[in-house]
């Protein structure tokens, strides 16, 4: 591995976080300025990294057995109009580190949860910024109740549909936003997975 390799040495790498800035800017707010404000503060966020082109450090790429529905959850998502992002996370997907982030997996999670981040402390863009990745739930998936102290969360919907706490659906091209403290939980359709981009 390069120990020398920078953010701007990956070109696709670099499309990834402005596909991903492009998307927070064009998204609507719903006329919330938390939301709003949020956008913001996660745009400005990327452009500093892609500004100070970050190490890359690669851990070595892991599935995990949801991963056998990222395949359907891209080709879903290219239909909708943000399928230039999905394009470009089709293309860094085989470097992907999947993985759960629990030390004991919630029941019925093993094989129909997963994630992966691309921005973060521990990489593969090593940064301090702000953490966005990836989030892919199998189809009929429910997600456990749980709350972020001190953490404001957003998920991009890329692909499926989810409810949270029955409140509503979120389709392909929806902004979830869930501020510091906010209970949440995550039901998917029955039908087809669901691929989320969390900041």
């Amino acid at each position: 591995m390069n120990e020398n390799l920078r953010l701007k040495d990956r070109p696709d790498w670099v499309y990834l976080l402005r596909e991903v800035y492009d998307f927070y800017r064009a998204s609507p707010s719903g006329g919330s300025s938390k939301v709003h404000s949020h956008q913001r503060t996660t745009r400005k966020a990327i452009s500093r990294i892609i500004k100070a082109s970050p190490p890359l450090v690669f851990d070595p790429p892991e599935q995990k057995p949801v991963t056998v529905h990222l395949r359907r959850a891209l080709d879903q998502g290219r239909r909708e109009r943000h399928g230039s992002l999905i394009d470009t996370i089709a293309s860094i997907a085989p470097q992907l580190s999947w993985r759960y982030g629990y030390d004991r997996m919630p029941k019925g999670l093993q094989k129909n949860y997963t994630y992966a981040e691309f921005t973060g402390p521990s990489g593969p863009v090593v940064t301090n910024e702000t953490i966005l990745g990836l989030v892919l739930f199998a189809p009929g998936t429910t997600y456990p109740a749980h709350a972020h102290n001190d953490i404001t969360e957003s998920y991009i919907c890329l692909s499926g549909a989810v409810s949270e706490n029955h409140q509503g659906v979120f389709a392909s091209g929806s902004l979830i936003f869930n501020p510091p403290g906010h209970q949440h939980r995550i039901t998917m359709s029955d039908r087809e997975p669901a691929l989320l981009a969390y900041a």
